[in-house]
């Protein structure tokens, strides 16, 4: 499960404070695919680095009983002045993984050719989210968290980001920020709604769906 205990969050902007989260109590099934819906701006993304671990709430605690991901899609996974290979051989070490495996797995995944061996800081924005997708994929972590990732690449790449979701859901879960509902029903059966610092669960996606449209 994913449990948040009384998470506040914002940020400061010239207009005040921008609420991500105010006072969230939730529980979040960890052995199902759940969805994150919420409109542009909510601060979707904000709530998946918190999930992550990558940023702190203002208060409050998010726990969770799963190895989870780093957000796919986050840019700030991949070490600029290292290789695409010695990216992965790091991440491969850093969660016990057989590094020749998950490297090789990379490589073919990323499909950028030569690049792979090339610094992370060479590579245009494509390649760089190529390498960032097939870098998470490598690991097997038990909740994957995937933000907006279906966006990344051609029709060809994107079309195996599917397959990948659709074959990992055996062994491992998913949590899939989207603001497009469609999205969410192709891999989900539940779903969260992020709105105005509330963040709500609904064991029913239908029900989500329509509290998202309000």
């Amino acid at each position: 499960m994913i449990v948040f205990e009384n998470v506040f969050k914002s940020y400061p902007t010239s207009r005040g404070a921008r609420v991500i989260l105010e006072g969230a109590n939730v529980v979040i099934p960890t052995d199902r695919n759940v969805g994150v819906l919420g409109r542009n701006g909510a601060g979707k993304s904000t709530l998946m680095r918190m999930i992550a671990g990558v940023e702190a709430p203002d208060m409050g605690e998010i726990l969770c009983d799963r190895t989870i991901s780093p957000p796919i899609g986050f840019g700030g996974l991949l070490n600029p002045k290292l290789t695409g290979e010695e990216n992965i051989l790091y991440a491969a070490r850093l969660y016990d993984q057989d590094p020749d495996l998950t490297v090789a797995y990379g490589r073919l995944f990323a499909e950028i050719g030569d690049y792979f061996h090339m610094p992370v800081r060479t590579y245009s924005s494509g390649m760089r989210a190529r390498m960032t997708f097939a870098l998470t994929a490598a690991i097997d972590f038990e909740v994957y968290l995937i933000d907006e990732v279906l966006a990344v690449g051609d029709k060809a790449f994107k079309e195996k980001c599917k397959r990948f979701f659709h074959e990992r859901r055996g062994r491992s879960s998913m949590l899939i920020v989207s603001h497009q509902a469609s999205t969410i029903a192709e891999f989900c059966d539940c779903a969260a709604v992020l709105r105005s610092g509330e963040l709500t669960f609904y064991d029913d996606l239908k029900d989500a769906r329509q509290a998202h449209e309000l």
